[in-house]
């Protein structure tokens, strides 16, 4: 008799727990906790092969030196079949998508066309090899409504190569030399990068004319007097001289207040003064009030515009200050929410609580109200975390379970080879996207589907990027996250490293007894019971969160209790 009334104690306190009553609230997007799809537009998917060969751009290249057909209109494809929505993105960065020179140059690793977007010949136009100003507004009206954001790369510290094709810019614009020597504050900012690639004069506010070529060019076009008419109402309204820098800054705004673009990622930041910074935010924010004034029906919240930096060599220990040796710069006062974050592929080599656990002390701490963006792979690092694809899994579980924001370059979710044949340089980080792996091989169907749940709980919980780690268990690895903004809060727990088949862990104080929960990577629904879950299932790694499918105060018949 005894034993009966134990039992019907047990099934009792179960069925009183599960009726505990959890309000699930529509998780807002929050940049410090994005999961950021960075794309080499040219190299993810050819949506359009009209415009394949523009500028005449025939000439032999190196290996993957050349344009590979890549466009706005192949993410466009991929975004309507879901793609990035199954992967959990909700930021879509591109490389940058303006004007490119027209010829090519050899810089030591094979003639090389401007494929990547960073040789810029007219700031105002979009390349079309990468699609038109149509494509760009179907493109964010159609990420917008499926709740991602898109986020431009800006390039203001220098032009594209000089070639046969494509003139220097004036000398009151650029400079040619010196080449910088990396040796302190100003051989970084005041020199060329590389030889041939014009420094412009982001130091000067002289009052500047529009390079001949430039006007020339939209005469042909047929829009002389519509830019020129703009860029007089852009200077009359901030009052900025009309100094090289703010022509730039002026460029790229109008594709915030044309399209609605939500950020910027700013290339070669280190390599400008970082005042030049804190006036391209400035414009940028004005830019995004006014077209959230002109288009409030197209407004997706009340996030602010955001600028994410690379600073070449910052890692998240740096904190606020990047050291130049002579001179320390705080980048986030200049400018910018975030900064890369670029020792992550580095430091993935920690275990798991050392790694989460540094990443979120200072988060939490040193630069609370702002971020980091970090990768394991990326389009100019020679160093990534698992060059050989060896470690797809334990890349995709660190990288996007990390603190911060996590940079998925393209391919990273699929074993993209990073290890080319017959390429030089940074040629081989840039191959074409896989996408017959990803149909046909299903080892390559298994690491996608890892980065798909992985992605979907970090878009579905605030948590993961921003919110506080604890950890709950050594063995088995048991941590949570908890974010708090406002009267939003977000809970998960996350098990790591677990065994195969039926396992329990424990919830710590995170989920009292009788919550019901959902584990997102299998999809199997438990109740907490004696501060503890058990599940069963083939797969190593736990993630709980309330559970979205199970109605509020019912128990599931296949739930089971200890």
């Amino acid at each position: 008799m005894k034993r009966i009334i134990l039992i019907a104690m047990i099934l009792f306190s179960g069925v009183c727990f599960a009726q505990k009553k959890t309000t699930l609230q529509k998780t807002p997007f929050v940049w410090e906790s994005a999961n950021v799809y960075f794309i080499v537009t040219d190299r993810f998917n050819n949506g359009d092969k009209t415009n394949d060969h523009t500028f005449n751009r025939n000439k032999p290249t190196g290996k993957l030196r050349g344009f590979e057909g890549g466009d706005l209109r192949g993410i466009i494809q991929k975004l309507d079949e879901g793609y990035f929505t199954n992967l959990g993105i909700n930021v879509i960065w591109m490389t940058p998508i303006v004007e490119q020179i027209h010829d090519g140059v050899d810089e030591g690793t094979g003639f090389t066309y401007g494929f990547h977007g960073y040789w810029t010949r007219d700031w105002s136009a979009i390349d079309p090899s990468v699609g038109t100003k149509k494509d760009l507004a179907e493109l964010v009206q159609k990420a917008h409504a499926k709740g991602i954001r898109i986020m431009l790369d800006a390039v203001i510290n220098h032009t594209g190569p000089v070639t046969p094709e494509d003139s220097v810019y004036p000398n009151d614009w650029v400079r040619t030399s010196p080449k910088c020597t990396y040796k302190s504050y100003d051989t970084y900012i005041n020199c060329t990068l590389v030889d041939n690639l014009p420094d412009v004069k982001t130091e000067s506010n002289d009052n500047v004319e529009l390079p001949s070529f430039l006007a020339n060019k939209w005469k042909k076009e047929g829009r002389y007097e519509k830019e020129m008419a703009s860029l007089d109402a852009f200077f009359k309204k901030t009052g900025y001289p009309r100094a090289p820098k703010y022509y730039i800054m002026k460029w790229l705004s109008d594709y915030i207040t044309e399209f609605g673009i939500d950020g910027y990622r700013v290339d070669t930041a280190k390599h400008v003064t970082e005042d030049v910074w804190a006036d391209f935010r400035k414009v940028c924010d004005q830019a995004f009030a006014e077209f959230k004034k002109n288009n409030p029906k197209k407004v997706l919240d009340n996030n602010p515009f955001f600028t994410v930096g690379e600073v070449y060599g910052y890692n998240i220990s740096n904190k606020k200050l990047f050291d130049f040796g002579d001179k320390k710069v705080n980048y986030f006062e200049n400018g910018f929410t975030g900064l890369i974050n670029f020792d992550f592929r580095n430091e993935a080599k920690m275990n798991y609580e050392e790694l989460f656990s540094k990443y979120s002390n200072i988060l939490q701490n040193d630069l609370k109200g702002n971020t980091v963006m970090n990768y394991v792979s990326s389009h100019d690092d020679s160093w990534p975390f698992d060059k050989k694809r060896e470690k797809p899994f334990e890349a995709g579980t660190k990288l996007v379970l990390a603190p911060g924001i996590s940079q998925v370059y393209y391919g990273d979710e699929s074993a993209r080879s990073l290890d080319i044949e017959g390429t030089q340089g940074d040629a081989t980080l840039r191959s074409n996207m896989n996408w017959d792996d990803i149909v046909n091989n299903p080892s390559t169907k298994e690491v996608v589907s890892h980065w798909q749940k992985l992605g979907l709980f970090r878009k579905n919980h605030s948590a993961i990027g921003a919110g506080v780690h604890t950890q709950i268990s050594a063995s088995p690895y048991v941590f949570s996250r908890i974010f708090t903004k406002g009267k939003f809060t977000d809970k998960v727990v996350i098990g790591l490293d677990l065994g195969q088949g039926e396992k329990s862990i424990p919830v710590g104080t995170v989920f009292p007894n009788g919550t019901v929960l959902r584990d997102a990577y299998s999809g199997k629904v438990v109740v907490v019971f004696n501060g503890k879950v058990t599940i069963n299932s083939p797969y190593s790694i736990i993630l709980l969160e309330f559970s979205r499918e199970t109605p509020v105060g019912k128990v599931p018949n296949h739930v089971k209790y200890k």
